[in-house]
């Protein structure tokens, strides 16, 4: 039977950033990614400005700055009469970075792993597909896994499991943690459409009107659009075809007719099935949840990486040396969900009152019609120093974490793979 010391389950932003820093702290420590390749589209893109301030902590700044991307430093809401309104400033942030930078999730991976890489102690096994849990009594010691290039399988064992593997994560499932699910009331349509150098949007904007919502996300020469629709209607929405689709695009954002044949097929529109829950309790003894497979979070501000990598950074400092040491203990495991719970409940919470009060009847069409300037962004446009708000809770968020002196490095050269 292989073994390691953490076991981290899922190489996605959480699980690629703990194996890293634990590797740094001294922890032998093995990331399972179950693709051969992290390229998936419409991944969760956004780089936040507290994820940006780690990346120099970790001496990884000029290397990300090499990775093309975007910045976005103000989101806006488009107006029924063609106008726009500000609804988030991030250049009123403190800090260096004050902005969020959109960035292929995959690049983003791409760089955290040819660092690990110049770990001894990080190892990084793509094509593994973890099957399921081993235990001695109650307590979780390993995994058993598929290679999904040869198919052969096999066991690993380990002092401690992260399941790090997302909101339909198979380890929080084997080990049956108890949730809250709160629910959402819509769903999520991902496409692309192209993007001019005219365009008078330069940042996020959405457009919001009685019975359906549209997100346009600036991605160099392309939008990446996130279209509201009402929770469990996407067979209905695609039977009526992709002629249908186009016209309601067209009816949010009129400005995009003369591209909306882009759109040539319902097929090139992926759904993002939209879920709100967290667990009760994060760990049993030898296993930890971090991630959305702690906290499935709402696309609502594009937040969930961010929290993701902070839950990271605050397990990877408090469990470093007893993992170094064979001292852990199901103490221990239970003070990342201690630190990590405010944070999550603030967020949550906030997504929930935008959910509940501001969307359902966005998408149901249910409320009355949008139109105008709603009073909210009247006070937020009247008074501009109230744009910090938002844009601190969704480009820093409450309780950010900072890299623990162990995982601190100078700005540094990663060769790229």
């Amino acid at each position: 039977m292989e073994r390691t010391t953490c076991l981290v389950v899922g190489g996605g932003p959480a699980g690629m950033v703990l194996g890293l820093l634990l590797a740094r702290g001294g922890v032998e420590v093995t990331v399972l990614e179950k693709h051969e390749d992290f390229l998936r589209d419409f991944r969760g893109d956004t780089v936040h400005a507290s994820t940006l301030t780690l990346m120099d902590e970790l001496g990884l700044g000029p290397a990300f700055e090499q990775v093309p991307h975007q910045k976005v430093d103000k989101i806006e809401a488009l107006l029924e009469d063609g106008g726009r309104t500000p609804i988030a400033d991030l250049s009123r942030l403190p800090g260096a970075h004050k902005h969020i930078a959109m960035v292929p999730q995959w690049d983003f991976l791409d760089l955290l792993a040819d660092a690990g890489r110049t770990e001894p102690k990080f190892t990084l096994r793509m094509s593994t597909e973890v099957t399921g849990i081993t235990r001695n009594g109650t307590r979780v010691t390993g995994v058993t896994y598929r290679d999904r290039t040869d198919g052969h399988t096999g066991e690993i064992a380990a002092d401690l499991v992260v399941a790090a593997d997302g909101r339909a994560s198979i380890l929080r499932d084997a080990v049956e943690l108890p949730v809250y699910r709160f629910g959402a009331p819509m769903d999520v349509w991902w496409f692309r459409l192209p993007r001019k150098e005219t365009d008078a949007v330069t940042g996020g904007a959405g457009r919001f009107s009685n019975g359906s919502a549209l997100v346009l996300i600036p991605r160099g020469d392309y939008f990446q659009c996130a279209f509201l629709i009402r929770k469990g209607s996407d067979r209905q929405l695609r039977a009526e075809g992709v002629e249908r689709f186009r016209e309601r695009v067209v009816a949010l954002v009129p400005w995009l007719a003369d591209r909306a044949e882009h759109i040539t097929s319902i097929d090139d529109v992926k759904l993002l099935d939209v879920k709100l829950d967290r667990l009760k309790r994060w760990h049993v003894d030898g296993l930890l949840c971090i991630g959305d497979a702690a906290h499935a979070m709402s696309p609502i501000g594009g937040v969930g990486i961010n929290l993701a990598v902070q839950d990271a950074v605050a397990a990877a400092r408090l469990l470093a040396r007893p993992l170094r040491e064979g001292t852990l203990t199901g103490a221990g495991l239970a003070r990342v969900r201690r630190r990590r719970w405010f944070p999550t409940v603030v967020i949550q919470t906030m997504q929930r009152v935008v959910q509940d009060r501001f969307l359902r009847r966005v998408v149901t069409g249910d409320g009355a019609p949008v139109s105008g300037v709603p009073a909210p962004l009247r006070i937020v446009r009247r008074f501009p120093w109230l744009q910090t708000v938002p844009a601190y809770l969704v480009a820093i968020g409450p309780l950010p974490e900072h890299a623990p002196d162990f995982a601190r490095r100078a700005p540094q050269t990663i060769v790229r793979s």
